[in-house]
């Protein structure tokens, strides 16, 4: 007498119960197959002992072991022996290498330390900053001696190249620099004219905006943009050629990338910066002098002659010195990490957000410096 369960059938047999395993234990029936496991009783007339036999088994997974090793486990919990049977030879090393790994111990959590991972990610990172500073120097080295090369022998410039990134870098830059630079300016001049209401110097605005826009306002807002927009464009371009492997053509046809690549972005940015600057700066100002006559009745004439006051050689030209050496950093550090992306797209986009952070980094330290060394020379 046999009773068919899908894949579980009891077969009669003297002081055994029997059962024979057909089918196909996989995936595909997890779920109905453990309801049948788990619903299974033995039968209580019969010797406690079970005999399960695969010999009918047309499929089995790594699902399908796993639930024949929790069957035998219950069936051993209910005190019953269970003995496994005729097992097909392409079922056995599966069978064998799934009850191992259900034997095995189950791996410990490593412990918590709090402080001693703090410390210790804190020490990866010092030694990971180290190793991109040093790597970052060499590749300075490696620009500046190639840009001393081109400038020696100007046939080696690319001059099409040249224009045109100062045309994507400095004229189209224009509108929105332009734009943020006004707005600058009407926020310095209100915020300025508030304040200085309650003390009846709402003259003295004009002294706060030119000093302010002309020594340090003007030029970082102007190395933001730029870092923003031109920086990430030299990441996204350069990254896109390693990951194309333009990169690897064109040292293999003995065509040095830095000079290619890098030199004509970085003298373009160079050139325009100082441009872009004196052209930020005035905006900025006009965008006062309008708030000014809005708010304080100071016409163009008082505002031009007022800041004529305050402002000497040096203020007025303090940022267009910052500006090359704020270009060449920005320039550099984007086209670096643009030759250190790899080959997916996913590495374009971390590079390039990683240009852009370390290039506004860079130029707000740098600005710092030359405050206070401009501070310490009387300039």
């Amino acid at each position: 007498m046999s009773e068919q369960q899908d894949w579980l059938v009891s077969v009669s047999d003297s002081g055994t119960q029997v059962l024979a395993a057909s089918g196909g234990w996989t995936l595909a029936g997890a779920g109905s197959l453990a309801t049948i496991l788990n619903g299974f009783r033995p039968d209580p007339q019969r010797a406690q002992k079970i005999r399960l036999d695969l010999s009918r088994l047309d499929a089995l997974d790594t699902v399908g072991a796993l639930l024949l090793r929790q069957f035998r486990d219950r069936m051993t919990l209910e005190g019953l022996s269970v003995l496994i049977v005729n097992v097909r030879p392409e079922h056995i090393a599966l069978i064998d290498a799934v009850w191992r790994a259900a034997d095995s111990e189950p791996v410990a959590p490593p412990k918590r330390r709090p402080l001693a991972d703090a410390i210790e990610n804190a020490g990866r990172a010092s030694i990971k900053a180290l190793h991109s500073s040093v790597e970052l120097i060499s590749y300075f080295g490696l620009v500046i001696t190639t840009l001393a090369r081109v400038l020696i022998h100007p046939k080696r410039l690319r001059f099409t190249a040249l224009v045109y990134h100062m045309d994507h870098t400095g004229l189209r830059c224009l509108p929105i620099l332009g734009l943020l630079s006004f707005l600058i300016g009407v926020v310095l001049a209100y915020q300025g004219a508030e304040q200085l209401r309650r003390l009846a110097a709402e003259i003295y605005v004009v002294n706060l905006l030119g000093l302010s826009i002309l020594r340090e306002i003007g030029i970082l807002i102007t190395a933001i943009i730029v870092a923003g927009r031109s920086g990430s464009a030299f990441t996204a371009q350069i990254g896109t050629m390693k990951v194309n492997q333009e990169i690897d053509a064109m040292r293999t046809i003995g065509l040095d990338p830095i000079e290619m690549l890098v030199v004509p972005r970085i003298l373009a940015l160079m050139l325009v910066m100082p441009l872009l600057t004196f052209f930020a700066n005035m905006i900025a100002l006009f965008g006062g002098a309008t708030m000014s006559y809005i708010l304080l009745d100071i016409n163009f004439y008082q505002f031009v002659n007022q800041m004529r006051i305050p402002i000497d050689f040096w203020d007025a030209t303090v940022a267009l010195i910052k500006a090359p050496v704020f270009a060449l950093v920005i320039g550099m550090v984007g086209c670096y990490e643009g030759l250190l992306v790899s080959g997916s797209a996913e590495s374009v986009g971390l590079r390039t957000t990683k240009s852009v952070v370390e290039s506004i980094f860079l130029v707000i330290v740098l600005n710092a410096f030359f405050s206070v060394l401009f501070q310490i020379i009387h300039i």
